[in-house]
Formats: C-alpha cells, structure tokens, sequence
C-alpha cells in the first residue's frame, strides 16, 4: 500500500474545494435552478465531482459524505476522507455568501488535514491546513458565531456571562472560519452536526492555532460508525478554559 505524503493530500484537499465551488457558483449562474431545487442540484453535482475525483485519486482510502449512502467498508481504513459538498445547502439555495464546501482526511479518528472553500465571498476564498494565517487580533468584546434560526442555548448563556456579542451566521463551516478569520472568537454549537459538517473545519482551526473539542471539553473524533457529533467548540485559546467552565457551570 502506498501512502501519500500529506502535504500532497492537502494540497488536493484544497484543489478540490476550490473545483466543488466554482461547480457550485456556475450551477447557480445557470439560472436553471432556485431555492429548494438549486440546492438538491448543487449538492448532487458537487458531490459527485468530490467522490469521483477521491476515488480516483485516494482509492485505497475511505469516503465518508453527507450525500452518499455510508460504506461501513471505511471503518476498516485508517485514512478517511470525509466531505460536504454544500455546507450549508439553504443559504446557498439563498444565494447567500455564508456556505462553504468542506473536504477533510481523518487519520485514526483525529481531523489531521483539510480545506474549506467560501466560494460565495468575493474572489472566493479558501482556508487550508496546510497554509495557516497569523491570527487577527482578538475584538475588546468576545463575537460568538451562532445559527441564524437556532442558536445554541449554551452559546447564548455563555455570552450572558462572559460579556460578549452573538453574531447570526449560516453554515457550520461559515461559523467555524469566521473565527479562523478574525471576525469572531467563539464559535459554540450543541444542537447537534455530522462529522462532514466539522471535520475539514476543525482540521483547518487547528492547524491556525485555535481550540477545538467537544463542548466538555473531551477531544472530537472521527470516522466513527455512527457519524453524529452532539455539540462543538471552535474558539481562539485564550477563551477555551473560561468557555469551558462556563458550559460546566450549565450542567
């Protein structure tokens, strides 16, 4: 079996995302589809260009994504490659900016590498494990990235009580690249996510020096058999113990 060396994977980690969007972007462009029926198509052809291409080019690796039956033929592999090809399909269907596509390698469970594409921003945009940026510098008030529709009870009691501001935004992958980017600092979910909707990004936040776990505290873990991943925390490292204490006091 050979290995490929992971500057390589990331660098078709990223290769791929880029491609995924601009399917994405022409896919709305073409005016065929709106709503509901853009983000199905968006999402089916996305999707297919990401599997077909990890096939050919990963084939004795294993595929996990949101749009594809599971293959339990992956619990068997130490590499898996785990992607979403529209996070964040209703705001895409919006013609929002705050969706993204993710493409993720787990190694033995740990998101080690990966991208996340925010083609909807100007110019597009993609962050990469293997390309960090320097962080911005942290706001005077803590901005927490909540859900537009559902924010997380946690996250807002959390912002009650450390003085800081919820900022509505769309897709996991959105949230958890704002702080990556500085327009944020915590990004704190517990109403539930797959582990496509976090994996690229939190091997994308790791590797730019953030905090990331379960929202006790206990690592994340992936290509698991069941794929559901209750809650998140994505914050810069200076607000992890005092998140985290904050969720304790919750019970």
């Amino acid at each position: 079996m050979t290995v490929p060396d992971l500057s390589a994977d990331a660098r078709l980690a990223a290769q791929l995302a880029v491609e995924a969007g601009r399917i994405l972007l022409d896919v709305r462009a073409s005016g065929q589809f709106e709503g509901k029926a853009l983000g199905k198509e968006g999402d089916r052809r996305a999707n297919a260009f990401l599997c077909e291409a990890l096939r050919h080019e990963r084939p004795e690796d294993g595929l996990l994504s949101e749009e594809e039956k599971d293959n339990p033929a992956r619990l068997a592999r130490e590499r898996v490659w785990i992607v979403d090809p529209v996070d964040g399909t209703r705001e895409y269907g919006e013609a929002r900016s705050d969706w993204a596509v993710h493409v993720g390698l787990a190694i033995k469970g740990v998101a080690t590498l990966g991208a996340v594409a925010l083609p909807g921003l100007d110019g597009g945009v993609v962050l990469r494990s293997d390309q960090p940026l320097p962080l911005a510098d942290a706001a005077a008030v803590p901005r927490l990235v909540v859900s537009r529709t559902r924010p997380a009870k946690e996250a807002v009691a959390v912002a009650d009580a450390i003085g800081g501001e919820l900022v509505d935004m769309g897709s996991a992958g959105a949230k958890a690249m704002a702080v990556v980017r500085g327009e944020a600092e915590i990004y704190l979910h517990s109403g539930g996510q797959y582990e496509w909707d976090n994996c690229a990004p939190v091997a994308v936040a790791q590797a730019h020096g953030l905090h990331c776990s379960r929202i006790d505290g206990s690592p994340l873990t992936y290509n698991n058999a069941d794929t559901y991943l209750p809650d998140l925390l994505i914050c810069r490292p200076e607000w992890a113990e005092r998140v985290l204490e904050e969720v304790r006091k919750l019970g």
